[in-house]
């Protein structure tokens, strides 16, 4: 079932196999990426569906050195040869939305910005900062309703810059700790507004963004990911189930394109979450998961996910699909080149030669 094709919105993945959006912190400070990216993306278009790594929807959203941007010209015209690339090697590419909120740090911000999140509650780690050293988190300042009503055209906006560079869609990045999720989170939204206080109210937030990017962009372009009970940068999700079943129960009518669960720390409410579900659903096994293809076949066959995502393999095997379908030996990746900057580990991994 892996290699089955499969309808998302308006597009035709040629297999159910998605690559999962990876930071790779390759970008200039000016959130421009190289256009050795160029060549990475295209490597790897034997995926069904790529998710590209995040990009900040403003220069206010970036918490990460290296992390691309997709709020000004320059940003624009660079994902536009990314795009073309992917679809001229017959890919599919959407590209992952991020507002890092609390997780970022006053060096990334421009003039008159300030680090925000729903509630000033500092994360108990260290962040980087633009210079790549690591400092204790800020205290956020508390977002006001301007501030929110900017975030979610800021959004917006990115998705529309997004479409217009050529890609198929965007995911909004809801899940690991960054803006979205600390809205969701009771442990990071301590509002006592609309937007805060019982599980509808702390889902306000994302219900209110994904409208406003369908509204903007359709809403067969549209995917969301989500972590139910994720911990990465220190979040505190457990026992929180109710507000993403209120959640997938006020944002399903939208119809977007497709659901993104991380599994690892959400059993068994990814299943819960997909019996509500009405589009297409996707599965991650998580951050060190078994993502192998002995591992995702399964979750097809007993109707769990319609698509699976899988992130390192695909850092270290542009032609996973190939190499999975011919029982090719695959490559072990490199974690010191992760987020390196340059070529190496980046684009210089081999594909098999036939």
């Amino acid at each position: 079932m892996l290699f089955e094709p499969w309808r998302l919105g308006r597009i035709e993945l040629a297999n159910r196999v998605v690559m999962a959006p990876m930071t790779r912190n390759r970008a200039d400070r000016a959130g421009v990426l190289p256009d050795s990216a160029v060549t990475y993306y295209q490597q790897r278009a034997g995926a069904g569906l790529i998710v590209s790594e995040a990009a900040q929807p403003s220069a206010a959203g970036q918490g990460y050195p290296g992390t691309p941007g997709v709020h000004d010209d320059r940003q624009e015209a660079q994902w536009a040869k990314v795009t073309d690339a992917v679809h001229a090697s017959g890919g599919k590419i959407f590209c992952q939305l991020m507002h890092t909120g609390r997780m970022s740090h006053e060096s990334f911000m421009p003039p008159g910005a300030k680090v925000v999140a729903p509630s000033p509650i500092r994360a108990e780690i260290e962040v980087e900062t633009i210079d790549r050293v690591m400092v204790p988190a800020p205290v956020p300042t508390e977002l006001d309703q301007d501030g929110i009503d900017g975030i979610i055209r800021d959004f917006a906006d990115a998705s529309e810059r997004a479409v217009r560079a050529g890609m198929d869609g965007v995911e909004i990045h809801g899940a690991n700790g960054y803006l979205p999720h600390q809205f969701l989170s009771p442990g990071t939204n301590h509002r006592t507004d609309a937007y805060g206080g019982s599980p509808e109210a702390r889902s306000l937030f994302v219900v209110e963004l994904l409208r406003a990017v369908c509204d903007r962009i359709g809403h067969d372009r549209v995917g969301l990911r989500i972590s139910p009970g994720g911990q990465f940068n220190d979040m505190a999700d457990k026992g929180n189930d109710e507000t993403y079943l209120s959640l997938i129960d006020q944002i399903d009518e939208l119809r977007i394109a497709y659901l993104h669960t991380l599994r690892r720390r959400s059993t068994p409410l990814h299943e819960q979450l997909r019996g509500r579900w009405s589009t297409t659903y996707m599965l991650n096994t998580g951050f060190h998961g078994p993502s192998e293809r002995e591992d995702l076949e399964p979750l097809l066959e007993a109707g769990q996910a319609d698509l699976v995502s899988v992130g390192r393999l695909f850092i270290s095997n542009p032609d996973l699909l190939e190499r999975w379908r011919h029982g090719i030996e695959r490559v072990e990746w490199d974690e010191s080149t992760f987020y390196t900057g340059g070529d190496t580990g980046y684009i210089d991994y081999p594909a098999v030669q036939h």
